[in-house]
């Protein structure tokens, strides 16, 4: 098939399969692929990273389970409309980036890829998100803006180790309670949606919550004042932004961002 006649480097076939088998690397990046080349299924258990980064792969082959040493998959900017039930067997994932296709439902078996540390689905069609989401103890970033959630599953309390939770220009109207409970949060992005409240103790039980994006939502800046724990966040934000200052660190137009609509006119 001519998708996988691409030489990358020049190499033979048979020479960029020896390759990516010493090396554990397959980089497929601007390959024009519409379906994995045979070669990299066919050494799929000695492969750690697989980046087919715009392409106009329209599917992810049932044989992606015989990956099971893959610890970073990259499928960013192609033509995917669903994941095969057996990614779920991936139980060495770390990274997982499908940024810019055509998701529009996540299968339940998202939720057994325990080592998840990163999950970006930026850029898709997805209207929800599987419960089973908060069985991913080890994730540290997730990245589900520029899509079509109407809601996130109250499961997402339980992932422990979220860091950073990036959720703009969605559709979210409310989100659940148990968001609070995310102790290690740090970074929570929620921008360009008919947002109305936040969680009422979310900043109080967030101990560790330092940026927080409201910009383009319908909570005002008095209300996100008045929530209790406001004044410790608004320490810790001031922490942050005081240390970049410290070390340099260029802010960008809006300065110190104050990460709410302020009405003009008011300080």
């Amino acid at each position: 098939m001519g998708c996988c006649q691409a030489k990358p480097g020049g190499l033979s076939k048979d020479d960029r399969a020896t390759r990516w088998r010493s090396t554990g690397i397959v980089a497929l990046r601007d390959s024009k692929l519409k379906e994995l080349p045979v070669d990299v299924v066919s050494i799929a258990a000695s492969v750690r990273t697989l980046d087919a980064t715009h392409n106009k792969l329209g599917s992810i082959p049932e044989e992606i389970e015989n990956f099971v040493n893959l610890q970073r998959l990259i499928l960013v900017e192609n033509l995917l409309e669903r994941l095969p039930l057996t990614v779920g067997k991936l139980r060495s994932l770390k990274v997982l980036l499908l940024d810019s296709n055509r998701l529009s439902l996540l299968p339940e078996e998202v939720g057994l890829l325990q080592r998840l540390e990163r999950f970006s689905v930026s850029g898709n069609n997805l209207k929800s998100l599987p419960s089973t989401i908060g069985n991913l103890s080890n994730l540290i970033q997730l990245d589900v803006s520029k899509n079509s959630l109407e809601t996130l599953p109250e499961s997402i309390g339980n992932c422990k180790s979220l860091e950073e939770l990036i959720a703009n220009d969605n559709m979210l109207q409310e989100l659940p309670d148990p968001l609070g409970s995310l102790s290690h949060l740090k970074t929570l992005i929620l921008s360009n949606q008919k947002l109305k409240q936040l969680p009422p103790f979310l900043l109080r039980d967030c101990t560790a919550l330092q940026t927080l994006m409201l910009h383009d939502t319908l909570i005002p800046a008095d209300q996100l004042h008045q929530m209790e724990g406001f004044e410790g966040y608004e320490q810790r934000r001031r922490r942050k932004y005081d240390k970049q200052i410290d070390a340099n660190v260029i802010l960008d137009s809006r300065g110190f961002d104050e990460g709410v609509d302020i009405p003009s006119g008011a300080k």
